[in-house]
Order: C-alpha cells, then sequence, then structure tokens
C-alpha cells in the first residue's frame, strides 16, 4: 500500500460517501440472517478498520478500506459465513500494516476473533519474507489454517479480491501471485467446496500467467456467446416441457463451461477451442423434502435420458457417495442438438445450496446429517495429521503431495466386511493399507483385491473389494516411496526410515548451534538455508546431521562464516566481469535479431544455462532463476515448471530479456500430426530444406491407421524464424496441426 498524496476535502467526503455505500452493500447481502447483536459487532470491527487504515491507500490510490470491505463482503455472500468471520474479514490486515496489535482485538472483540486475525496475520508475514517460502513455512501456513477453518476461508477470500485488482501490480508481482494462487489457493478452495470461487481463481491465475490463451478463449467465447445462448435455451425449453408434464417443481440454469477448464482441454486433448464440444453444461435444481431426494434425481434423469442419447463414459453418481468436499450432485452427459455434448447437473435445492455455497450450508445443513463430524471436519482433522508428521525435504515435493490430497479425483474401495473408504484416483493397496492404519501399512505384504493376490503397488479402481495380508516381520523400505501417493503413506514411511537419522540431526542442532556461537554467527533460519546452500545439501535436517556424523567439521564452518553466501553472492559467482553493459533504452528492435540474454533490472550479462523441460529459444517470454549449485537457468514465462517455481522460490526469480548481440543457434522441437498420404515425408523435408537458415538435427515420424504422428528437431535463431517455419508446415495438404512441444 502507498502513502496517499494531498487530497482535497471535497474528494475526502466523496470517498467517506462510497465507503458507508460500499459497508451498506456489504450488510445487505449476506448468506446468513444477522442479528442486532450481529449487526452491532460488524459496526464496531468496521468502525476500527476505518480508523485503522484511514492513512493508507491501495496501489490504485483507492482507500485501502476499499479492500477489506470487499473481503468481507466475499465472507458474507459468496463463501456464507456469519458475523464472526465477517469482522475478522473487516480487520484482517489491521495486526499487519497499522499500530492495533492483537491484544488490543483481543480485549475489544474476544479470543475467537483475535485467533482468527493472529492466524491470517502469520500468513501474511510468511508470504513477505525475503527467504524462500520453502515446505517449513508452508507447514507453519497450513497448520495455521488449519486451526480454525474460518482463516482459510478469509485468507481465500482475501486472495479473491487481490487476484479480482491484480492489474495494478509490476508484471513480476503478477506472475509470482497468480502462480501462488493456482497453486495453493484455488486447490484449498477446491476441497472447501467452494468450486465457483476455485474456477474463478483458475481463471484470472491464466489470466496473468498465459494471457495470450486466456484472451485467445475469452474472445471466443463472446464471439459466440448468442449462439451458445440460444442453443442452451432451446435444450432446456425440451426438458422443461417434460419435467413439467411429471408435475415436478424446478428450476433450470445453463452456463458456459470456465476459461481454465477448457484451456485444459485444449492442452491435454491437444485440440483447438473450435473442437472443444462440451462447452456448455445445464443444472437442473428440484425441490424435495429428504426424504424423496435420491428418487427424484434419478426419476429426472430418466426423464432427460429419455430425450437425448446418455454417454455412458460420462456418469458421474455423487448422490449415491458423495464427495469428502460434501457435494452431492447427478451428472450426465447428453448428445444434444447438432450433436454436441451437453452435461446436465440433477440435484435437489439443498444440494445446490451445498454445492454453491461449500462449507457455510454444508455447516448449516449439520443438523440433518447422523454423523459426529461432517466429512469437512473429517478432512481438517487429516490436514493437521499430515501436516505435522509430512517429513518432505524438497518444498516442491512437500507442495505437489499436498496439492494433490486436495484437488484429486476420488475412488471408492471397499473393506471385506463392506465399509467403504474413499481415496484419490491413482492410489495402491499400500496407500489404502496406510488408510486403514499406520501399523497395518508398515506390516503390509500384499493385498487381495477382488479375491485375487496383487502386490503393493496394485492400482486400486473404484468398486474394488480389498483385503490387505500382514506380516509382524515386515517392515517400510525406501522402494515403497514409489508405489504411495497420498501424503498419509508417504510421511508414515518416511518417518519409519528416518527415524534414526532423525535423533541422530537433534544431536547436529545442538552442536552447531554451539559452533556457530563460538564463531559469532547467528544461528537463524537464514543462517541455516545458507548453510544448506553452500554444503549443497537438500535439507536443515542434512546439515545437522552431517555436523553430528563430523561429515561438516569446525574447518568446514569456519570458511563458511568467512564467506557471504547470501543472495548477493550468488548473484556475484555468475556476473561476467568481461561486460559492463548499460540499461537500454525503450527503442524499436527488430525482434528476427534478439539472440542474447541480459539479467535484472540494470540489464547485466550473467552466465547462465537454457532450462531442459521447456527449451526457450529468442523472443519467448523468459526469467531467470537462480539454482542452488547450477548457476542461473532460463525458463519460458509458461514453462511446464514456472508455476511451482514462482510459487516456492520467487525469491529466486531474476528478471530476464532477449536482446540483439551476436549470431547464435538454438534447438526446437516441432509436433506434426495429421492424415498420412504418399509422398508426406518429402512434402515435409522440402519445407525444412528451402529455408537455407534452417539446420535439422532429428526427424522422427511414425503412422497407425492412416494417422501419423512426427516431432522434428530444428536449430533456429529466434521465434519468429520457427514460427514462419510451422507457418508453412501448417499449409501441407494433409497436417492437421503444428506446435511446438518440450517432450522428446
Amino acid at each position: 500500500m502507498d502513502t496517499p498524496h494531498v487530497i482535497t476535502d471535497e474528494q475526502l467526503e466523496r470517498e467517506n460517501i462510497e465507503i458507508t455505500r460500499r459497508y451498506k452493500e456489504m450488510l445487505q447481502n449476506t448468506y446468513v440472517t444477522l442479528s442486532d447483536e450481529d449487526k452491532k459487532l460488524i459496526r464496531k470491527a468496521f468502525d476500527l478498520a476505518v480508523d485503522a487504515h484511514k492513512d493508507q491507500r491501495r496501489k490504485t490510490g483507492e482507500p485501502y478500506i476499499y479492500h477489506p470491505i470487499a473481503v468481507a463482503k466475499i465472507v458474507a455472500d459468496e463463501i456464507g459465513l456469519g458475523a464472526t468471520s465477517i469482522s475478522a474479514a473487516l480487520m484482517h490486515d489491521v495486526v499487519e500494516d497499522t499500530e492495533y496489535t492483537l491484544e488490543d482485538i483481543e480485549k475489544l472483540f474476544g479470543k475467537k476473533i483475535a485467533k482468527i486475525i493472529d492466524g491470517l496475520t502469520k500468513i501474511a508475514v510468511l508470504n513477505k519474507q525475503d527467504v524462500s517460502i520453502q515446505s517449513e513455512n508452508y507447514k507453519k501456513l497450513l497448520l495455521t489454517l488449519s486451526e480454525d477453518v474460518r482463516v482459510i476461508l478469509i485468507k481465500i477470500a482475501d486472495r479473491l479480491h487481490n487476484m479480482r485488482t491484480l492489474e495494478s501490480m509490476r508484471e513480476d508481482k503478477q506472475l509470482k501471485i497468480a502462480s501462488e494462487t493456482i497453486f495453493i489457493y484455488a486447490p484449498l478452495a477446491h476441497r472447501m467446496g467452494l468450486y465457483n470461487i476455485k474456477s474463478e481463481l483458475e481463471d484470472l491465475s491464466l489470466k496473468y500467467t498465459k494471457p495470450d490463451a486466456y484472451f485467445n478463449i475469452e474472445h471466443k467465447l463472446t464471439e459466440t456467446e448468442a449462439e451458445r445462448k440460444k442453443y442452451i435455451d432451446d435444450f432446456c425449453k425440451t426438458i422443461s416441457e417434460k419435467l413439467e408434464a411429471e408435475g415436478l417443481e424446478f428450476e433450470i440454469k445453463g452456463r458456459s463451461k470456465s476459461i481454465n477448464s477448457i484451456y485444459r482441454k485444449t492442452v491435454n486433448q491437444g485440440i483447438p477451442f473450435e473442437e472443444v464440444f462440451d462447452l456448455f453444461a445445464i443444472r437442473v435444481i428440484y425441490r424435495s423434502d429428504k426424504k424423496n431426494e435420491k428418487f427424484l434425481a434419478w426419476k429426472i434423469y430418466s426423464l432427460v435420458t429419455d430425450l437425448f442419447i446418455p454417454n455412458p463414459k460420462r456418469m458421474r453418481d455423487w448422490i449415491s457417495q458423495p464427495k469428502t468436499t460434501g457435494y452431492e450432485s447427478l451428472h450426465v452427459t447428453v448428445m444434444g442438438p447438432q450433436a454436441r455434448w451437453i452435461e446436465v447437473q440433477i440435484r435437489s435445492e439443498r444440494m445446490d445450496e451445498v454445492a454453491e455455497m461449500g462449507i457455510a450450508a454444508h455447516y448449516k445443513y449439520k443438523e440433518n446429517i447422523s454423523d459426529d463430524e461432517t466429512k469437512v471436519d473429517e478432512w481438517i482433522h487429516q490436514v493437521r495429521e499430515m501436516l505435522e508428521q509430512e517429513d518432505t525435504k524438497d518444498a516442491i515435493e512437500f507442495m505437489d503431495n499436498f496439492k494433490f490430497n486436495l484437488y484429486s479425483k476420488e475412488i471408492y474401495v471397499f473393506t471385506p466386511k463392506g465399509d467403504l473408504h474413499s481415496l484419490p484416483k491413482g492410489a495402491s493397496s499400500l496407500d489404502f493399507a496406510y488408510s486403514i492404519h499406520t501399523n497395518v501399512g508398515d506390516h503390509c505384504l500384499g493385498a487381495k483385491v477382488n479375491g485375487k493376490l496383487y502386490p503393493l503397488s496394485h492400482q486400486l479402481q473404484s468398486g474394488d473389494q480389498v483385503e490387505i495380508i500382514t506380516s509382524t516381520q515386515q517392515k517400510p523400505k525406501l522402494e515403497w516411496l514409489e508405489y504411495v501417493v497420498t501424503s498419509k503413506a508417504r510421511s508414515k514411511i518416511k518417518a519409519s526410515l528416518n527415524s534414526d537419522k532423525r535423533k541422530v540431526a537433534e544431536d547436529g542442532k545442538e552442536i552447531i548451534q554451539r559452533k556457530l556461537r563460538h564463531l559469532k554467527v547467528d544461528f537463524s533460519e537464514n543462517t541455516i538455508n545458507q548453510l544448506q546452500q553452500y554444503f549443497k545439501l537438500s535439507s536443515s535436517q542434512d546439515v545437522f546431521y552431517n555436523v553430528a556424523m563430523g561429515i561438516i567439521d569446525n574447518n568446514d564452518l569456519r570458511k563458511f562464516a568467512e564467506r557471504n553466501t547470501g543472495f548477493t553472492g550468488l548473484i556475484n559467482r555468475f556476473r561476467k566481469s568481461t561486460f559492463n553493459t548499460t540499461k537500454k533504452d525503450n527503442i524499436s528492435i527488430d525482434k528476427t535479431k534478439l539472440d542474447s540474454l541480459v539479467f535484472g533490472n540494470d540489464e547485466e550479462r550473467l552466465d547462465y544455462e537454457l532450462a531442459s523441460c521447456c527449451n526457450p529459444i529468442p523472443g519467448d517470454k523468459v526469467y531467470g532463476f537462480i539454482t542452488v549449485s547450477k548457476g542461473i537457468k532460463v525458463h519460458k514465462v509458461d514453462c511446464p515448471n514456472s508455476v511451482s517455481l514462482q510459487a516456492n522460490y520467487a525469491y529466486r526469480i531474476i528478471k530476464a530479456k532477449w536482446i540483439d548481440s551476436s549470431q547464435q543457434e538454438f534447438k526446437a522441437l516441432i509436433e506434426l500430426q495429421g492424415l498420412d498420404r504418399a509422398g508426406m515425408v518429402s512434402d515435409i523435408t522440402l519445407v525444412i530444406s528451402k529455408n537455407n537458415s534452417l539446420n535439422m538435427h532429428s526427424i522422427n515420424l511414425s503412422e497407425d491407421a492412416g494417422i501419423f504422428d512426427g516431432k522434428i528437431t530444428v536449430s533456429v535463431k529466434n521465434k519468429a524464424e520457427l514460427e514462419k517455419i510451422m507457418m508453412e508446415m501448417k499449409n501441407i495438404e494433409g497436417i492437421q496441426s503444428v506446435k511446438r512441444t518440450y517432450k522428446n
């Protein structure tokens, strides 16, 4: 936030009127009915927030208080929480950014609200640290979230509003925040059952991480909007007439799929926008008492499939077995008019409310649930257990494990007694064993699946009946980590494997504290990070273990103390002293002559390597990533690993820019697909050979039933040259698609 410029009394008056208007609008749109006491509490929180933020402004120049009001509105209306959460949302930045303390909040509002704001403040502080948001920090963040589910929900609302107003941020900040959002906050929203918010977070993240793809799809959706609306209206009318004839009370809503889901489909299936046929989805919401909900859902399913042919592969029954998020709905994809697939979602008003409002509606209907815990309560308990036991050293691995358990599709398997267990798709017999109990997992020899014996690594399918075979002689082995996908199983296996090492490392921690004190070096998280980098180790535990074992001795620590291993030192190691470049003026540059990189705001020449995961070429949007031991690696902005690096290691990202320097060639991989015919190979090689500046390294073409796939590796000087050759290949008869790829 910025300190305001001088503003006039008239402007101040206008802003005060607007603040009052926004506050009243927030109060008028709440999911929960507020009592007079609730309104008094919220007003008290609002008055404090207005006072605390009165001298602060956002990057847009607006009064800062607009942000807390907007977050509170999301909490009240879109997430559907009550007065405690709305009040905490209004004050969520007060302790972090103003002179008010946590003690002040507790004195004025009590322990409950103070605890929520404390959790939100801890997250904000972690996100501002210069050190990496590595696994330890993510653990702290997520443990804070899981102490009170409202902390998660308010933080999601805070992130949603930040994403909605991200235009005012610098481009590098936009990329970092958007990457972090898709990496952690969208999966969290998904796990909380907030599907609308999850979709919006994904779309907004795509807008900043892959803007070309986002705006291309948005433009095409706008172009076809009128046609799609008419199509959905006609389809809905046909179904409405059928349901009305049966005397059902219902409402039908039509919608398009989200931009991000369309983008994922084009990438995963390798098809253009025009070939994504299931752009449409409609929702049939029927009125029913609890007793007849399931009966009516299947009746409507029967009526819809009388009218339109269903796709049996796309049938999803979340009514008989709801998702672990509490989501209930019956999904069927049918062939509509003009041979277009349409997804029809069938759900009661209660189910729709839970699907729209997620956790808030889940708790509203809690009294109708016979279990002591709702599925969401159970999940929060599992999160705490997983985080407290997770022993992953690598930040990206830790977050990938965690995200997998947030986002994965579910399968349902049975015990020999018929008890139902939910597991993520891809789970093995060993995952199932650990889901029953740690002891069962630790002593697991194998499994009988549907009566047949299978190894521990066997991947389970929905509907399998699984009997685990154990032995007291069995114990976890290192290769077990390759068999499991659930965090619980991974953490339990690692805990068993690392128990001895951990005890030694604890001794090493005490030894290194003593030795650093002698060398007059502070024992801090930053120092441990520097030690880790200096000795090229993957975790703090490895540092402590090596000290305890004498692998790192007094002499090694003395050398470390004498050397600056901070971020600046890391940069200096890669700096070329032979160059002394100055910042370039913003003048028009011939993009076909871009062939060299400069880094940072001062556009310095530094040693670098091009990342093999995305093979950047001149003209691509790129950034530098400072590795611990291999110098600067240059990645494309839309590299498959980019989101993970931006979210986890933003402090090690350095700006990079292509300039025109010398003639240099770069490898690029082109993927072709089309209908095979005589002379196809000859035509492809002719296009390449007539471009004299192009050097072909390899060509690999394969044909199956008249369809051919091919990959060609070429050397080009820049992106413009590559795009030219790809355009010429697209014009060859029979070729359906030509794209650049990163997979050999």
